[in-house]
């Protein structure tokens, strides 16, 4: 683990593992990449590098406004760079996945393989989409606010952890304690930055879409998702594949907007069974 300077900002980068490179953009806005840790079998086969983006987890240096599409993929690019690594993949969760497909359309010649986990390419679905399927799912109308408030950033970061908690059980299929207990356990390090969380979701990503731009990505895509995610349900993961022209679909079974926590043996498996022709391939 390590800071390293990339274009003017600390950004917290961890590498470990051997072989292709695969690069790990984490979810938020205003998480880090402890969210994805769970992937860390996988680098028995590649070379994993998770990094905070800017002005998320314990990257420093960096103002809010400055958290933009144009610098968010620039540090990821300059990363490749500085990291000594001719193409790698690209693997982005949730917001991650926004910042993936940006950096696929912007950065086309810097990567070799795609893989979208729970993410989207309109915000639409989140902002507007996903309170209304929690509604449908029998949330009550307070926790249905909830959402709409904190998916629009109309909150203040004192609100953060009390508005979320009114509807967290969504994010997963199985809420029993012991699964519960383990989510919190697998966070306990993280280093959440709720301001980043409000600006992304008020500033950043209003109104955001690529969907008119997906036939302009050419490398071999895989989406995988939950079943059960009210954020980017299949139905919206099945659109994002067919704009694509080379991806296919995965869905886990059993599993909500995190599959790597609740069906990390799963998630695994599609990633190394998408990636095995670009194993033994020099970086």
């Amino acid at each position: 683990m390590a800071t390293m300077s990339i274009r003017g900002v600390s950004l917290f980068v961890k590498v470990i593992g051997h072989g292709y490179p695969l690069v790990l953009m984490h979810g938020g806005p205003g998480l880090d990449h402890t969210s994805l840790l769970l992937l860390k079998p996988c680098a028995d086969q590649f070379t994993l590098i998770f990094y905070d983006h800017r002005c998320n987890g314990r990257s420093e240096g960096a103002e809010l406004d400055s958290m933009t599409w144009e610098n968010l993929t620039a540090d990821a690019e300059a990363l490749r760079q500085e990291l000594g690594f001719e193409h790698w993949a690209v693997l982005g969760q949730s917001f991650g996945g926004n910042v993936a497909l940006e950096y696929a359309l912007r950065y086309p010649q810097s990567l070799s393989r795609l893989i979208l986990m729970d993410t989207g390419g309109d915000q639409w679905w989140v902002e507007h989409n996903a309170p209304e399927l929690l509604a449908k799912r029998g949330y009550s109308a307070g926790a249905v606010q909830a959402a709409r408030r904190f998916y629009s950033g109309q909150l203040t970061p004192g609100e953060y952890l009390t508005t979320v908690m009114k509807f967290m059980t969504a994010y997963n299929y199985n809420n029993s304690l012991p699964m519960l207990v383990h989510e919190f356990l697998s966070q306990w390090h993280a280093k959440m930055r709720p301001e980043a969380l409000i600006h992304g979701y008020s500033e950043l990503l209003k109104d955001w879409t690529v969907m008119d731009r997906l036939s302009e990505i050419k490398v071999p895509t895989l989406v995988v998702a939950g079943r059960h995610d009210f954020l980017f349900p299949p139905e919206h993961q099945a659109i994002l594949t067919a704009k694509i022209p080379d991806a296919r679909l995965v869905i886990i079974e059993r599993a909500g907007h995190n599959p790597q926590l609740e069906r990390p043996a799963e998630v695994i498996r599609a990633v190394n069974d998408f990636m095995t022709d670009v194993r033994t391939v020099s970086a």
